[in-house]
């Protein structure tokens, strides 16, 4: 098994874990994908496939839709970005409001909150999605009970990968960031953790912008989230309840 070390990781005791959202928690590409062809079609631009959506993914909407623009090429330079973003915000309410959605949790995510709660961690989401969106996510797909706090895009001045809003989580939880570690799928990840002081934990399957999330300089892989809690346990830095 993944040892997560203490000595190496700066990490005494574990009392708080933070999660990303998308690509981490939640597999929403699909979502994404339908909501950003439906504002591109309302703009007379080409479809992109779900494949190529799926590489866009990551740092919150204004990344999506400017690597969107940037892949379209010079038969997108007319187009307003706000205007762009505004649109695909709208279809993607529209779709996680409504039974259409697709939007489901990974493999082991829902054991893996259970287990980490009764343990006795504090669980946060922090992610570059809006708070609220986050929260309706959530709570429609049975997740939100054991997480204590949610921090947004739009809850702090600056998106991961600053550490602003990794910080803003822990100051919510009354846990330092030497009692935190963050579990994600990608380098921004990473480097909001890095910044913020915190230990990382990745996981295998998300986005990470199309590279391959176990090329990623973090502290410890796990292959679902199912599997963090005996990996904390086994390294030495949570206690079992």
């Amino acid at each position: 098994m993944n040892t997560l070390g203490a000595a190496s990781s700066g990490v005494r005791s574990v009392r708080a874990v933070l999660f990303d959202l998308d690509g981490t928690l939640l597999d929403t590409a699909a979502d994404i994908s339908v909501a950003l062809n439906r504002a591109l079609a309302e703009q007379g631009l080409p479809e992109l496939a779900p494949a190529v959506v799926r590489v866009l993914i990551g740092g919150g909407v204004p990344a999506l839709i400017g690597r969107t623009l940037a892949r379209l090429g010079a038969g997108a330079a007319a187009v307003d970005a706000e205007a762009l973003l505004d649109r695909f915000t709208f279809h993607y309410g529209c779709i996680n409001r409504h039974e259409e959605m697709q939007t489901r949790a990974y493999p082991g995510v829902a054991e893996g909150l259970a287990q980490l709660h009764a343990l006795g961690l504090k669980l946060a989401v922090v992610t570059n999605k809006p708070r609220q969106a986050t929260i309706e996510l959530l709570t429609r797909l049975g997740l939100a009970r054991p997480i204590r706090a949610v921090v947004g895009g739009d809850s702090v001045a600056h998106r991961k990968p600053h550490a602003e809003g990794l910080l803003r989580a822990c100051e919510e939880l009354r846990v330092g960031p030497r009692e935190a570690l963050m579990v994600g799928d990608s380098l921004t990840d990473v480097l909001a953790a890095r910044a913020a002081g915190l230990s990382v934990i990745c996981v295998p399957y998300g986005y990470n912008e199309g590279a391959d999330p176990r090329s990623l300089p973090c502290d410890a892989f796990v292959e679902s989230v199912a599997d963090l809690p005996p990996l904390l346990i086994a390294s030495g830095i949570v206690a079992l309840a």
